[in-house]
């Protein structure tokens, strides 16, 4: 079968919603743990993103096995945290959701950038997408620290290359935009719903 980075995570996307349309926690994170593949393939470039991601998705994976049935649907957490006057904490769930959902917002208009712009480098596209979405909540060191890892973005067409595999990237790319797309903005409009989706970064 025709297989590129993008097919786990197309594939487990089918089953981030119950039947009855709510958010599950383990295949969103299984999700989002699924692109973490392809973030390697952009080496030093994505180090800082893919570690604030990689302990985002531990963070709220800890939470979900200390009890499954009871944080089964992804809002539970922040609902919990937000009773319990906790979840504007560093180190709360409803933190680690928003960030992961930011990173995550990133990576969509990444691809995106390169759909639409064939003719940007690579730095071009991440430095647009960063702009678009991350920055205006990062603070000044986060910002320096992501400009300075932007110039080590790989060769674009080497790149393409790497994550194409066996299949259509250009079309998987487009489904992966536009399918994750509405997730996120979910998880946004939850948050933005328990004043929480415009904590900034100290």
């Amino acid at each position: 079968m025709a297989e590129t980075v993008f097919t786990p995570s197309l594939e487990g996307m089918k089953h981030v919603k119950s039947e009855s349309g709510v958010m599950l926690t383990k295949p969103f994170l299984d999700v989002c743990k699924q692109i973490l593949p392809v973030l390697d393939k952009f080496g030093a470039a994505m180090a800082l993103v893919k570690s604030d991601i990689g302990g985002n998705i531990t963070r709220l994976e800890n939470k979900y096995t200390s009890d499954p049935s009871k944080y089964e649907h992804l809002y539970s957490m922040v609902q919990e945290e937000v009773q319990n006057k906790t979840a504007k904490g560093s180190s709360s769930c409803t933190n680690g959701l928003l960030w992961l959902t930011r990173a995550m917002d990133f990576l969509v208009e990444l691809f995106r950038n390169l759909l639409e712009h064939p003719d940007w480098t690579m730095s071009q596209a991440c430095t647009d997408s960063y702009t678009k979405t991350l920055k205006k909540w990062h603070g000044w060191l986060a910002s320096s620290s992501f400009t300075v890892a932007m110039k080590l973005a790989p060769n674009r067409e080497k790149f393409m290359e790497v994550i194409s595999g066996t299949g259509d990237i250009k079309a998987d790319i487009e489904k992966f935009c536009t399918t994750f797309y509405p997730f996120l903005k979910e998880n946004h409009d939850f948050l933005a719903s328990v004043g929480l989706d415009d904590l900034k970064a100290s």
